[in-house]
């Protein structure tokens, strides 16, 4: 007598299921970013904005492709904020099969990470504000906020307009962000009428500016525009005051963070003015609602790119449904011929991949906190 085989009744359903699920095509994101080191805490606020983004089109089950749900994945590497350890992730990326990725957040890395990229036919999407990233011809490459000439031109339009300076010190740490947002802000702020007393320069490893802060002192500078990022500027607002160098703290966006406040203390106040590409957060229409998810989801208030990156996320997301197409090259071609309307504005893109409109802000701290002042 042949005995039937009873399948027990969860094995059956698991059964059932199975050509619904073998019907959903994984789409990877990735992530390059300084996940360790000083800038960490960009890298990961970063991350966190990608996962939210992933996060709420997974909920959705809604974007399909070729009669496939899609469904996203999170891939994040740490690149250090180092070029060599860019290119490295950039190539894992590549050999992984990613097609999309936010990222990297350093100009440094950007820029020679972009060329693999491009060679690999992946989609790049960078915070990376040195113009060098979008004019090497690469129909891949988005640069998601403005970039070094834009951010440059108003902090140096705003302290000849709105604060009245007159003769200024600069200082950059040599990385390619610092240098070329250094450079943007000299151009601008000789075109607005200051003089540019000297320019200094440091790493994105120092920690004592004791020295060049007293040669900038000694040519009476009334404020020092800082081409740098938030773990050296908060030690150089400090040593400022010790040395009583009681003028302004200019930079671009690496320094409009909480984390800034939180390295600098009492040191980091009015006296520090910097610019973010982007508009007021707080103040657009689903501003609030996307600072609550975000505090919801990671216990934290977002810090400086978090919406960018939450945004571009769901750029490509609207692509690939646009275009029908998991194609790289495709998505990339319908995001240059489309918009998006995102948490902090409109997402459109010219021919070399740059926003063709971005609003710049101008902040300052008040409690720690960076606080808006205006917008342009």
């Amino acid at each position: 007598m042949t005995r039937k085989k009873i399948i027990p009744l969860a094995l059956a359903s698991l059964i059932l299921c199975a050509p619904a699920i073998a019907q959903d095509q994984v789409v990877r994101i990735g992530l390059s970013g300084p996940l360790s080191g000083a800038n960490a805490f960009a890298g990961k606020d970063n991350e966190n904005g990608v996962r939210l983004a992933i996060e709420e089109l997974n909920a959705k089950k809604g974007a399909a492709v070729g009669g496939k749900r899609l469904r996203f994945e999170l891939m994040s590497e740490d690149d250090q904020g180092d070029p060599k350890a860019g290119v490295i992730v950039a190539q894992k990326f590549a050999d992984a099969g990613v097609r999309f990725v936010l990222g990297p957040y350093n100009s440094g890395v950007a820029i020679p990470a972009s060329r693999v990229y491009n060679d690999a036919g992946i989609v790049m999407s960078t915070v990376g504000t040195n113009p060098k990233i979008t004019e090497s011809g690469y129909g891949a490459v988005f640069r998601i906020v403005a970039s070094d000439t834009q951010v440059g031109s108003a902090v140096a339009n705003y302290a000849a307009r709105q604060l009245k300076l007159k003769n200024v010190g600069v200082i950059d740490d040599r990385t390619a962000f610092g240098q070329g947002i250094a450079t943007e802000f000299k151009r601008q702020a000789k075109a607005a009428g200051m003089t540019i007393a000297a320019h200094e320069f440091t790493t994105d490893k120092a920690t004592d500016f004791a020295a060049i802060l007293t040669a900038l002192k000694s040519k009476k500078v009334d404020a020092i525009f800082f081409g740098g990022y938030a773990p050296q500027a908060a030690p150089m607002a400090r040593q400022m005051r010790q040395l009583g160098l009681n003028v302004r703290l200019l930079g671009g966006d690496t320094l409009c963070s909480p984390e800034m406040g939180k390295l600098g203390g009492d040191a980091v106040g009015s006296n520090v003015l910097c610019a973010q590409a982007g508009a007021m957060l707080e103040k657009q229409a689903a501003g609030p609602a996307f600072q609550a998810r975000y505090k919801a989801r990671f216990k934290q208030n977002p810090d400086v790119y978090a919406a960018p990156f939450y945004d571009q996320t769901m750029f490509i997301a609207q692509a690939i449904r646009s275009a029908s197409s998991l194609d790289p090259s495709v998505v990339a071609t319908a995001m240059h011929n489309m918009s998006h309307k995102g948490v902090v504005g409109n997402y459109a893109y010219d021919a070399k991949g740059n926003l063709k409109t971005s609003t710049v802000t101008i902040y300052t701290f008040k409690d720690g906190v960076p606080v808006p002042l205006a917008s342009y």
